[in-house]
């Protein structure tokens, strides 16, 4: 088990959180590899299909026989039940899309990490009056770099992820960047479904490292 310090630390190290679903198993750990070949040390599995569960168990069995740094979170838990089943099956931290009391208080109690999703500043100070500390900025496209930089100094303690929004090019990722963000979640933008459909997971290497290259030279 991870601590909430480590994970938030590694996802701002890298400054990168991709994000994926995929319904074949093989697909789901191939890109997990591509992605960990690239240096990415942490991903979200989105729960987005009947077989997230399975899938989800089966990634999690490859991490520890080959990764044992990655860390797997599971992404769009919308109930405690879901939260439950995923935490049963080793998921390292949760992420809804909205703010649910009752995941914040099953992650309490198996003392799990859970990132929850607002877009108004009545949502982020509910997520953080349940404990949250790290915060995803959800639909990030609806509410750009303007927002963040706005209600930023609002929430000293809690640090800010959009997730939607962020694209793999130099501009986009500077405006995030410069708002004070702590990274970006990306997923069909990195994880293109040109890519999936053509099974290039060198590409999809490449694109990842190319990604977190531009993060890099922006922050310095």
């Amino acid at each position: 088990m991870h601590n909430d310090h480590t994970i938030l630390e590694k996802i701002k190290d890298k400054g990168l959180l991709p994000l994926y679903f995929h319904p074949d198993p093989e697909v789901c750990t191939s890109v997990m590899r591509a992605l960990y070949l690239a240096g990415i040390r942490v991903i979200e599995f989105t729960n987005r299909g009947e077989q997230a569960l399975e899938n989800f168990s089966l990634m999690r069995r490859l991490k520890e026989a080959e990764m044992p740094d990655l860390i797997i979170g599971i992404g769009t838990v919308k109930t405690a039940e879901q939260a439950r089943q995923f935490i049963a099956e080793g998921a390292d931290f949760l992420i809804s899309p909205g703010v649910v009391p009752e995941i914040a208080k099953v992650a309490a109690q198996h003392n799990h990490y859970w990132v929850p999703g607002a877009m108004t500043p009545t949502e982020i100070i509910s997520a953080e009056h349940l404990g949250a500390r790290f915060v995803k900025l959800f639909p990030g496209q609806l509410l750009g770099p303007a927002f963040v930089s706005a209600v930023k100094e609002l929430f000293p303690r809690v640090a800010f992820m959009p997730t939607g929004g962020a694209e793999p090019v130099k501009a986009n990722l500077e405006g995030w960047f410069k708002s004070g963000v702590a990274g970006v979640g990306m997923g069909s933008k990195l994880i293109t479904p040109a890519v999936l459909a053509a099974k290039n997971y060198e590409e999809l290497t490449l694109h990842t490292r190319h990604v977190l290259e531009l993060i890099r030279e922006i922050r310095n």
